[in-house]
């Protein structure tokens, strides 16, 4: 008896200094992910989460997809970057199979950068980079970095490159590098703060089956797209650009298709958007997409599954905004003037989607899904000069903004049309009239075969969904691009002009977004691999 008490005490001990020493060397993806992301500046705008693998390397060879989003140069320099360090011999083995995080950076002179993160393996020591200019005809030559803050580096010119490419050791093992020596000292002096989330992270399992991630911080977007755009007022995404949340996606690989999906977690303690109204609303089937005109270059497309919680919702939001007087002040003169309860009365005819349309040119619509058309001709009569039966011009100030939230602001006094159940809305009796002819004679987005393969990659349902589409907005960037941006979206072959167009679609799920983000090439664009 006493033997076998004996041979079980010296089990479990035995079990407790293997469970001990497991855990005490576990590091979990999550964690080291965690580790990494926390080194990376929290003014990254996106970063880009893959294995570096050859496996990875071998789906996107010579894939055209990959080629017309990032451009050709780009690609090239990336990849004669990988294998002059990555693959070298002496650092191959330390940081083959880690994962590699690339992240884009608005910069101070008017364009982005990119910011390469990556952790090396157990034993490897920072004096083998020191090394790798002893190695003969292998193109590179060392010397040493100080960074702004008195942090050391290393300074690699790449001779196939004629270019310098700056690497500074962060902390445990993790590697940052960049082709900008001010974004390395940027990330040489990031102290990350202690309870700021700057993304969210995928589960772990999640994770380790993914061939990519994507993480976005939009409210990072708009000094992005003030490096791109001329024009600071452009109305491209603004809603989507002023959202206080993050993106965490994964990638689905297509061939003639960029394609993630994932979630956006809204941020509590960040500013309540226009967007953030629609996370309570449950799923809508999209229709409204079905009458855009042909010409559509950019849509904004918002849709509720109860439209008394969306009028209660939105009212809150005025308050918040600092509308609220000035939104009283006006239904109030409405009803004394009219006799008519005007927001109750609209709620009450509102369909489930309304929807902010730009034409390629310059015309801007609101497409507004009714329950009963001859219920609203009278209600807008109460509202508006009348032109016809069915036209008019509301002649009460920023009316729109008020019923239908941020997005409907560029409509002050605008025309409108009524034809069956939809109102429409054009700040000119020419762009209704446009839109008319458009509607009359079946001209629209849907008719295109193209769009059609395009739709069929989307969602169904959703609450909030961005188009782009980028033939028909190519006289809208030419406007409002910064020339040298407009030239690189032009110029490049393969290069943006290759995608037919882009989707960003965000459906409500536990009072964040479910999102889907879509773009693909045109059908005549050829794929390399298949």
């Amino acid at each position: 008896m006493k033997k076998q008490i004996t041979i079980t005490l010296i089990l479990l001990i035995a079990t407790a200094f293997i469970t001990v020493v497991y855990f005490k060397n576990l590091n979990p993806p999550g964690t080291r992910t965690n580790r990494i992301m926390n080194v990376i500046p929290d003014d990254a705008v996106l970063i880009f989460e893959f294995n570096n693998d050859q496996g990875f390397y071998d789906i996107f060879t010579n894939n055209k997809l990959l080629i017309a989003l990032t451009g050709k140069q780009e690609v090239g320099e990336l990849d004669t970057l990988r294998r002059a360090l990555l693959l070298n011999p002496t650092l191959q083995r330390f940081f083959t199979g880690q994962n590699m995080y690339v992240s884009v950076h608005p910069s101070k002179i008017n364009t982005t950068d990119l910011l390469l993160t990556i952790s090396a393996a157990d034993g490897f020591e920072p004096a083998a980079i020191n090394d790798l200019d002893k190695q003969p005809n292998n193109g590179l030559l060392v010397t040493p970095l100080r960074t702004s803050n008195g942090g050391r580096g290393f300074n690699i010119f790449i001779a196939a490159l004629k270019k310098r490419f700056y690497v500074i050791s962060n902390a445990e093992h993790t590697y940052s590098g960049s082709f900008s020596k001010e974004l390395v000292d940027q990330s040489a002096v990031y102290k990350n703060k202690k309870g700021k989330t700057s993304f969210v992270l995928l589960p772990e399992q999640q994770n380790a089956n993914s061939l990519a991630n994507l993480y976005v911080n939009y409210s990072q977007l708009t000094p992005l797209f003030n490096q791109l755009f001329e024009n600071r007022n452009t109305d491209i995404f603004k809603n989507f650009r002023l959202l206080a949340g993050l993106a965490t996606l994964s990638l689905n690989y297509k061939t003639d298709a960029l394609m993630f999906n994932g979630s956006t977690t809204l941020q509590l303690n960040g500013p309540v958007s226009y967007l953030n109204l629609f996370a309570t609303q449950q799923p809508v089937v999209n229709h409204l997409k079905d009458i855009f005109p042909s010409t559509t270059a950019y849509s904004a497309d918002f849709s509720v599954s109860n439209q008394r919680k969306f009028g209660a919702d939105l009212a809150k939001w005025y308050v918040t905004a600092g509308f609220k007087k000035e939104k009283e002040d006006l239904f109030n003169k409405v009803a004394s003037e009219t006799g008519i309860n005007l927001q109750n009365d609209f709620n009450n005819l509102l369909g489930n989607e309304f929807a902010i349309v730009t034409t390629r040119y310059f015309e801007k619509f609101a497409i507004i899904s009714v329950t009963d058309g001859s219920r609203l001709k009278l209600l807008m009569t109460n509202i508006s000069k009348m032109t016809d039966e069915n036209k008019g011009q509301i002649i009460y100030d920023k009316i729109p903004f008020f019923l239908l939230g941020d997005s409907f602001g560029i409509f002050k006094h605008p025309y409108f049309l009524i034809m069956d159940n939809y109102l429409i809305l054009a700040n000119s009796s020419n762009e209704l009239a446009s839109y008319y002819d458009s509607y009359i004679n079946r001209k629209f987005l849907s008719k295109n075969d193209q769009y059609n393969q395009f739709d069929n990659l989307l969602a169904v349902r959703s609450n909030v969904a961005f188009f782009l589409n980028f033939k028909n907005a190519e006289p809208i960037f030419k406007r409002d691009l910064k020339p040298d941006i407009y030239n690189v979206f032009t110029t490049n072959i393969p290069g943006w002009s290759d995608f037919y167009a882009a989707s960003w679609q965000f459906t409500a799920a536990d009072k964040n977004f479910y999102t889907n983000f879509c773009m693909r090439l045109n059908t005549d664009t050829t794929v390399a691999r298949n």
